[in-house]
């Protein structure tokens, strides 16, 4: 391996050290907290950043999304939540992050991610992504079979903290019935 000379090593990060911590979040789920949690005890900040993306047919609007998250945030001293639109690596260099940290469950989740970062690396070199893995009893849920499981009436509390059981039960309660 060669040598890496000064003129083409990376920057140095600027401290204190902040990641953005992207994702839809429809809705927040104990494996999201979890990424979270770990993930604040490495970075000096987070920014867990909330994607107003409407081509995902979320069925909270990202308002929502957003306030189910911040009620969840009050153990968490160096993590603020923000919406936002466009490009994740113009958000990250607005908010001056060293990385962008996301979330695996499986091998599944994987390609997709790397396929991500490949491109976020190609239009932002001096922006890392970092992989977390969730603990393994978070690794078989995510937010759309949350969704399913409370749409047929079934119980997430082990999924969910306890104020976005009772969104998606009031949220699904109002939708009209499919017959």
């Amino acid at each position: 391996m060669a040598p890496v000379d000064a003129e083409s090593a990376p920057p140095k990060l600027s401290h204190p050290s902040t990641c953005i911590y992207p994702g839809t979040f429809d809705p927040l789920t104990y494996g999201h907290l979890d990424v979270l949690r770990r993930v604040a005890r490495l970075f000096d900040r987070v920014v867990l950043a909330v994607a107003n993306n409407r081509r995902k047919g979320p069925l909270f609007d990202a308002g929502e999304r957003l306030r189910l998250v911040q009620e969840n945030l009050g153990g968490f001293a160096n993590v603020e939540a923000v919406r936002f639109d466009g490009l994740l690596v113009d958000f990250a260099r607005r908010h001056q992050a060293a990385a962008i940290v996301r979330g695996l469950r499986a091998l599944t989740d994987f390609e997709y991610e790397f396929q991500m970062a490949l491109m976020n690396r190609h239009l932002e070199g001096g922006i890392e992504t970092i992989f977390v893995m969730t603990k393994d009893t978070f690794s078989y849920t995510s937010s759309t079979m949350i969704k399913q499981i409370a749409s047929l009436g079934g119980e997430i509390s082990d999924f969910v903290p306890p104020n976005v059981a009772a969104a998606l039960k009031a949220k699904l309660a109002a939708a009209p019935r499919e017959t």
